[in-house]
């Protein structure tokens, strides 16, 4: 059993402290197991350091699944706790990330089958989590008819998110926005590799149908 106490909820999830180990970020290969480590001896501060790091992209998820916003705050204060909670059952076998990305996942489900009416198809929070077409992204500098079509698409890949399966797009953006490679994406999901490149070819497939019209035929273009 952990030494030391839980945070609070509220303090630990919304106003948690600066971490106070920049020394393991920058020098060490994998800081997570270090703080871990600290945390399952009994070190508050070094579970506060990986809610500060890790609790704006958990909510970024929960988000993809859970509508309301004191509802997401409440899951990802969830998740956190129970990450606390099952600190002694983490063995390294996986990132910290993939480990409590899980645990978000299956908190947001079991949210989401308690209460139903909740469930959101897309993740509409947050820019950062939205697949962008680097090839025809217009700029201040370009003539206005292709910063046009630069609207048009940004628009159009955002209206196809939120049509999306959350299954598809979840994949799509640890692929495309994340930059996780399909192992790990495996891990995360808990599912085979097979499974995660066909959720996005779906995804990419489902995109790129909706944007033919815009920019004609789309073909395997990597976003």
């Amino acid at each position: 059993m952990i030494a030391c106490a839980p945070p609070e909820p509220n303090a630990a999830i919304a106003q948690a402290p600066e971490p106070r180990y920049s020394a393991f970020s920058m020098n060490a290969p994998d800081p997570d197991r270090e703080l871990v480590r600290l945390a399952q001896l009994g070190d508050a501060r070094a579970f506060e350091a990986l809610v500060v790091k890790y609790q704006r992209r958990v909510a970024r998820h929960v988000t993809r699944w859970v509508k309301r916003a004191s509802d997401v705050e409440d899951v990802v204060q969830d998740v956190f706790i129970k990450a606390y909670r099952g600190l002694a059952s983490f063995k390294g076998d996986s990132s910290f990330y993939t480990w409590i990305y899980q645990i978000a996942r299956n908190t947001s489900f079991n949210f989401v089958t308690r209460q139903p009416k909740h469930i959101v198809l897309h993740d509409d929070t947050s820019s950062e989590d939205r697949p962008e077409f680097d090839e025809t992204v217009g700029s201040d500098h370009e003539d206005p008819e292709r910063s046009l079509l630069a609207k048009q698409i940004a628009e159009t890949v955002e209206a196809a998110m939120k049509r999306l399966q959350p299954e598809l797009a979840e994949a799509l953006v640890l692929y495309e926005v994340e930059g996780k490679p399909y192992k790990e994406i495996a891990q995360m999901l808990q599912i085979p590799i097979g499974t995660v490149r066909t959720r996005i070819f779906r995804a990419r497939e489902f995109i790129a149908k909706r944007l033919e019209p815009v920019v004609g035929p789309v073909r395997d273009r990597r976003w």
